[in-house]
């Protein structure tokens, strides 16, 4: 190889190695391109998810209007009457409480009298027949008649005379005062006297609460 020749090599050896650090600058310059238009991509897509300040005030608007329907409404629930205490059935004025436990007859108008009301006493044909449909499909069932104090004389708690128009309810046979059956009992279709101190279920009766219109 003669001297010119090794110049000639060396010259391009030389416009090679330029040529590369010209590419690597290109290349760096391209990545931070990249790098700067992700950033204000990202820039770009967080300012968009900021709402403007109409959106800020809407949203403002209808939460207000939330509140004030939710206020609104606890009022007119804070002023709603009951005729009735929870779990008490409200029938012609009344209300009633049937039980799900049992006691004897004794018990069960202790039962009534510690929520304020008597064991139930029947005046009226709609309400006899109220009674008896709940308990034939509850079970047997006090009320508040007995004989306790004169055997064939039926008086209710509340010391009135059972009405012979009340008379149809016993069921047929009834009452025979099998074994001193001196308490009445609500069964399947109609009335049967009951020994006393049998447990059955029991019904409360107490007058339902008037609501004052404003």
């Amino acid at each position: 190889m003669t001297v010119s020749d090794s110049k000639a090599r060396v010259q391009q050896m030389g416009s090679l190695g330029f040529l590369d650090r010209g590419h690597i600058a290109l290349v760096l310059q391209l990545l931070l391109l990249v790098l700067f238009a992700g950033l204000l991509a990202a820039i770009i897509i967080q300012v968009s998810k900021i709402p403007s300040s109409e959106e800020m005030q809407w949203e403002k608007t209808k939460q207000e209007k939330m509140y004030q329907d939710l206020s609104q409404l606890k009022s007119e629930v804070d002023s709603l009457c009951r005729h009735c205490p929870w779990d008490w059935t409200f029938f012609n004025g009344n209300c009633y409480f049937f039980s799900k436990s049992q006691r004897n007859w004794h018990d069960s108008i202790t039962a009534c009298q510690e929520v304020g009301a008597q064991l139930v006493v029947v005046k009226s044909h709609e309400e006899q027949s109220f009674l008896q449909q709940t308990s034939k499909k509850n079970g047997y069932t006090w009320m508040g008649l007995s004989d306790l104090n004169k055997e064939g004389a039926w008086y209710w708690l509340d010391d009135s005379p059972l009405s012979d128009r009340f008379g149809k309810y016993w069921n047929r046979g009834q009452p025979n005062n099998i074994g001193g059956q001196d308490c009445v009992e609500f069964r399947d279709e109609g009335w049967n006297d009951a020994n006393c101190n049998d447990m059955k279920l029991w019904i409360c009766k107490k007058s339902a609460t008037t609501c004052s219109s404003k």
